[in-house]
């Protein structure tokens, strides 16, 4: 079962609610048995370290799940830990239904994409370029594109808005317009889950909402299925369809965003006294730090 919300004496009911909105709110269905990645049992670190330690944790099919939580929570091990890049100290991650340790990468490369938080080119490899390495699962280690990969990469440059920044190269590229460039690398990989690590992290505004607008976009007209690490939180609550909060590598509470971002998680997990109201989103006002 999906893990059990955080629950404290001044909400007595939030556990149970919690629980119910995880479900789908059409059909009910149980979250676990329409997830696309489940983390049963999940144990993650480095070393001797544990970073990740969580009973269970799911990844709806066909939805949007942001994860939030303070630096050092865990959320970029743990997405290393659903792509196959980190072996789990124990537990499982199962990709609709099949573990990811024993896919072949080049085939689990076609179901699952991951845009690291890191991300560099080659020097003088332009957009355009890189935006067809993205096609590599699908094709043999010296086979030139099909017309089928570059309609791929066609289709991906459009989406991600960089048509016109085709033939530059990457290493002329503002911040923005390389993550972007990125972006549509994953995209041209065309998988059905897709894992983006702090994509918005040091862009401006702008260039926040496109990359924000691209995954929705993405999720609502391909039915992709996206999970994002984002810091956030306001962010998180306005474009995901679930929240997973994580607190020093355990979940402190799952659902939609309504459910999980409160008052108590502001303070609990991100030690901030903070006014939250909802008016079609959420709102949060920052008071304090506390101590």
């Amino acid at each position: 079962m999906p893990p059990t919300p955080h629950t404290d004496t001044d909400e007595p009911n939030r556990a149970a609610d919690a629980t119910d909105a995880a479900a789908d709110p059409v059909t009910d269905e149980d979250p676990v048995d329409s997830a696309a990645l489940l983390g049963s049992g999940l144990r993650l670190g480095y070393g001797e370290g544990v970073v990740v330690d969580c009973e269970d944790i799911v990844v709806p099919e066909g939805e949007v799940t942001a994860l939030v939580g303070p630096n050092g929570s865990g959320k970029s091990t743990l997405l290393k830990g659903f792509s196959a890049e980190l072996d789990p100290m124990d537990g499982t991650v199962l990709l609709d239904g099949e573990d990811v340790q024993t896919r072949e990468p080049k085939q689990l490369a076609r179901e699952l994409g991951l845009l690291a938080q890191e991300n560099d080119a080659p020097g003088g490899l332009t957009v355009g370029d890189l935006v067809s390495h993205g096609r590599y699962p699908h094709r043999g280690f010296l086979d030139p594109l099909s017309s089928d990969d570059e309609a791929h990469v066609d289709r991906a440059i459009d989406l991600a808005g960089v048509d016109h920044l085709r033939d530059t190269p990457v290493s002329e590229l503002s911040g923005g317009q390389k993550q972007l460039a990125f972006v549509a690398m994953a995209l041209a990989q065309d998988t059905d889950v897709l894992l983006l690590d702090e994509p918005t992290t040091y862009l401006d505004l702008h260039h926040q909402l496109r990359v924000m607008e691209v995954v929705r976009t993405l999720n609502e007209d391909r039915d992709v299925t996206v999970c994002v690490v984002l810091h956030d939180l306001q962010q998180a609550a306005r474009f995901a369809d679930y929240l997973v909060a994580l607190d020093d590598g355990e979940v402190y509470d799952w659902g939609p965003p309504e459910d999980v971002v409160t008052e108590t998680l502001l303070a609990d997990v991100f030690e901030v006294d903070a006014a939250v109201t909802y008016d079609g989103e959420p709102r949060i006002v920052p008071r304090r730090p506390l101590d």
